[in-house]
């Protein structure tokens, strides 16, 4: 049951936004974390929130707003913690998944890991408007299941492997509220924006959050800064990942304390220059990245690519060169595909609450 004092108070929250080019105003900061709450929390009705989402698109999040939305997320999202002597990276990118390049990150989240990273991602089930595959299903393809994994075991993973996979119908059912108006709308709303800027790790870390447009990097900077996030990694990735291409030059920036530097590197000047791989299916993807960590294959150029590229940033003290040769010889030495063999063990050895080994599409 819909509270009527609270529906009329999104009501007005909808009225600031939504009242056309001329009259509508910004929500603040905190009107913006009350307006995530009002939706999360089943307080206001489907209506005022697809009319919300859909505005809100329209006259698109100012940062301050997105820095609003944030702290709800951070507030009442899941929350894990990394220690250890090295930087953690977190990685946010589309929930609506990849349904034309084959992903990378997965791959490049195992060389992390390896070479002592922390590695933090989030996800969901298949979610609109791509339905595209998911982290939970292509870690699945390396036979790491996380599905169904209680929030203390995926700290777990994160304590003692190095990597953690958050899943949104589990450990933050809240957010699920929106899935079927997403899927109504039939575009991003803004919470899709948010969803790349937000991470459930707590504490210092490199945040790395893919874009497609440079208004929304530049957006993401300005959130992010507000929100005080000191050391930020926007990419103009594959499908709007975190996935740097091999086929052109990357171009990525590094924020830190809110000072913007550009970065644009070719992997033709490094030897890493090719095409991007065509998504297939679940079935192609497998068999190229268990080649990829065997050191070889169609896969295994971008996952060094990616992996030198991302210690980079995590140490910008070292040259990329260097980075990337030690990428290479992780894959090649067979620590990637142990540190792999060691967590999938590790996952299967804990308890799980529920009785769900997949996904559901």
């Amino acid at each position: 049951m819909v509270n009527r004092n609270s529906r009329q108070r999104f009501r007005e929250l909808l009225r600031k936004i939504g009242s056309g080019e001329h009259t509508s105003r910004s929500l603040s900061r905190e009107e913006a974390a009350e307006a995530m709450a009002l939706m999360l929390n089943g307080d206001a009705t489907p209506a005022q929130m697809g009319a919300f989402l859909i505005a809100h698109r329209i006259r698109r999040p100012e940062p301050q707003e997105l820095a609003g939305m944030l702290d709800h997320y951070n507030a009442h999202g899941p929350s894990l913690h990394s220690q250890g002597p090295h930087l953690p990276i977190c990685f946010g990118m589309p929930y609506d998944g990849r349904t034309r390049t084959a992903p990378i990150f997965p791959l490049t989240a195992l060389v992390l890991a390896a070479a002592g990273h922390p590695v933090i991602l989030h996800g969901g089930r298949r979610m609109p408007i791509k339905y595209g595959i998911t982290p939970m299903e292509l870690f699945q393809c390396l036979g790491i299941d996380f599905s169904g994994l209680t929030l203390a075991a995926v700290q777990r993973c994160l304590d003692q492997e190095n990597l953690a996979l958050t899943h949104q119908p589990l450990h933050f059912p809240a957010a699920e509220t929106l899935v079927e108006i997403r899927d109504e709308l039939g575009k991003r709303p803004p919470v899709a924006s948010l969803e790349l800027l937000w991470s459930p790790h707590k504490g210092d870390h490199l945040l790395v959050s893919g874009f497609v447009h440079p208004p929304t990097e530049s957006r993401a900077w300005a959130a992010l800064v507000e929100s005080g996030e000191p050391n930020v990694v926007t990419v103009k990735g594959l499908e709007g990942s975190t996935d740097i291409p091999t086929s052109r030059a990357g171009i990525l920036a590094h924020v830190r304390d809110g000072k913007v530097e550009r970065q644009i590197f070719h992997p033709r000047d490094y030897g890493y220059f090719g095409a991007d791989l065509v998504w297939q299916d679940e079935k192609a993807w497998s068999r190229m990245a268990e080649t990829a960590l065997e050191g070889h294959g169609p896969l295994h150029r971008a996952v060094i690519w990616n992996s030198g590229s991302y210690l980079w940033f995590l140490n910008r003290e070292r040259s990329l060169p260097d980075c990337l040769a030690q990428a290479a010889a992780l894959l090649a030495g067979g620590q990637v595909r142990q540190n792999r063999d060691r967590l999938r063990q590790a996952v299967r050895t804990m308890e799980s609450p529920t009785n769900m080994h997949h996904v559901h599409k």
